[in-house]
């Protein structure tokens, strides 16, 4: 495909989205760059969450993912929708009742302040490394479609796109990311089922067709019970799900900045569960286009299986024997997915960061915290744009479980916080919180060595569990004999 259709591609959709968030940014303060005044609609936050949970991961590895694992990411996705309805439940309305802009205060107002700025931090890398990782994936698909064919270098690619994506978030903050992301929504399921449409027809396949060859693919097995040591095993993806979902979801800046911008608790717990549900048939969206690239592939000569399966999508969408209509519908699907996710991180980045660490609401007034957020922005989006670099040059594995391997060791401690303050009322020697926190991905890494080297388990997503464990035991044991109360 030609890299000229892709950049006017890409230039249409980002006058599109310049447009939206100028609307949507009019008139805005800090209030509405931190919760959007909670003026949000539910139905129209639940849609924008459904766009947020789909990032440009999802849209490049997913489709991969069903060559060596089928359908097994369904299983996990089936966890999700449990842990939404627990952050609905349990999570949401305490964040109301508290009144809190960045759901980290309650750290501070259960424990202290080691143990607030312990959460942030860990939000902070948390969000840095797995935003970072979901958008070199699309930097590395725009290198090979464009930047590269035109002898441009990674490194000058990333700048500009960081910089696009810092340009359309720095005024409207997070009412500016609920708008763009309805419109990501909209592109990424269009973009998606009109893939699906335009490779069944080149394939010749009828309706019935193509629902038996998906159907009777081996890449099409969705449960897998018969071998607890893998990684694929239902329950561990399941039980995985859950705790997922809370701890990416209900204890992320990012996700839960949405919800706060609704109107009340009982609307962003309604939004919650509606986004969730309809994240699994969007997911099983992606696995079917998986299967049909697939088979597309195998039934097409000088085609074959890519070795980083991430690259699937991509490589069928710009064959020559495709239409140029398919092309231009993964760089929209993609480009959706990757501006409007590393939009909504570099605002929460920036909120976290602001409030959290650098106090900025308490310490300035407000025409100063103005400026001091301003200068945060920048800040992140230069941080970002090295991540993003590095991740280019040491990348392996497909995006997809590095992101959640990621969040299995920064997002255990957060989970492990949450959970050891909400089920009981003891106090902990707070200054020893973040040696808790950091200890924690330390023994969890060496308690998957042990397993694997021992009894050959292959401890997958779970390891969130075991870090989060781990986190409240160590809470548990420097509360012992502590009596003082916050």
């Amino acid at each position: 495909m030609s890299p000229i259709i892709v950049i006017i591609a890409i230039a249409c959709y980002f006058a599109v989205l310049l447009s939206v968030s100028y609307f949507a940014s009019r008139g805005s303060d800090n209030s509405t760059f931190f919760t959007g005044k909670r003026q949000a609609p539910w139905p129209v936050v639940a849609f924008a969450m459904l766009g947020a949970a789909i990032s440009g991961v999802t849209f490049i590895s997913v489709p991969g993912m069903v060559v060596g694992k089928g359908y097994a990411y369904l299983q996990m996705v089936l966890g999700f929708i449990v842990g939404y309805f627990a952050i609905a439940w349990v999570l949401i309305p305490m964040f109301y009742r508290r009144n809190l802009v960045s759901i980290y205060g309650y750290l501070e107002q259960r424990f202290g302040n080691s143990t607030y700025k312990s959460g942030a931090w860990f939000f902070f890398i948390s969000k840095m490394l797995g935003a970072s990782v979901r958008f070199f994936v699309v930097c590395a698909v725009l290198q090979i479609l464009v930047f590269g064919p035109l002898h441009i270098p990674f490194e000058f690619n990333v700048i500009v796109t960081i910089a696009l994506i810092w340009l359309y978030t720095v005024q409207g903050g997070v009412k500016s990311v609920i708008w763009t992301d309805v419109l990501k929504s909209f592109c990424l399921i269009m973009s998606v089922v009109l893939c699906i449409f335009f490779i069944a027809m080149n394939l010749g396949f009828s309706f019935g067709e193509l629902t038996s060859a998906i159907t009777s693919h081996e890449t099409s097995r969705m449960f897998f019970f018969d071998n607890p040591k893998e990684g694929t095993y239902f329950w561990k993806q399941f039980i995985a799900g859950v705790f997922m979902a809370i701890a990416i979801n209900g204890l992320d800046q990012d996700m839960m900045q949405r919800c706060l911008a609704c109107r009340d608790s009982g609307s962003s717990s309604k939004n919650m569960i509606v986004s969730g549900v309809l994240q699994f048939f969007v997911v099983a969206l992606f696995l079917l286009l998986g299967t049909l690239l697939v088979i597309y592939v195998e039934r097409t000569p000088g085609l074959e299986i890519p070795e980083k399966t991430d690259e699937l999508f991509g490589l069928v969408a710009a064959h020559p024997s495709m239409p140029v209509v398919v092309g231009v519908l993964f760089v929209i699907g993609l480009i959706a997915a990757a501006y409007s996710a590393a939009g909504s991180a570099l605002t929460s980045l920036t909120t976290s960061f602001t409030v959290d660490i650098l106090d900025g609401r308490k310490k300035y007034e407000d025409t100063r915290l103005t400026r001091v957020r301003k200068r945060v922005h920048v800040a992140m989006s230069v941080v970002m744009g090295f991540v993003i670099i590095a991740f280019y040059y040491i990348s392996e594995e497909d995006a997809i479980s590095a992101v959640y391997t990621l969040a299995s060791y920064t997002y255990g401690p957060i989970l492990g916080l949450f959970v050891f303050g909400m089920v009981g009322s003891k106090p902990v020697r707070d200054r020893l919180v973040p040696v808790v926190c950091i200890a924690a991905p330390v023994l969890s890494y060496g308690i998957q060595w042990t397993l694997k080297q021992l009894w050959g388990y292959e401890t997958s997503f779970e390891l969130l569990l075991i870090n989060a464990a781990v986190t409240i035991a160590g809470l548990w044991f420097i509360s012992l004999g502590h009596k003082r109360v916050f």
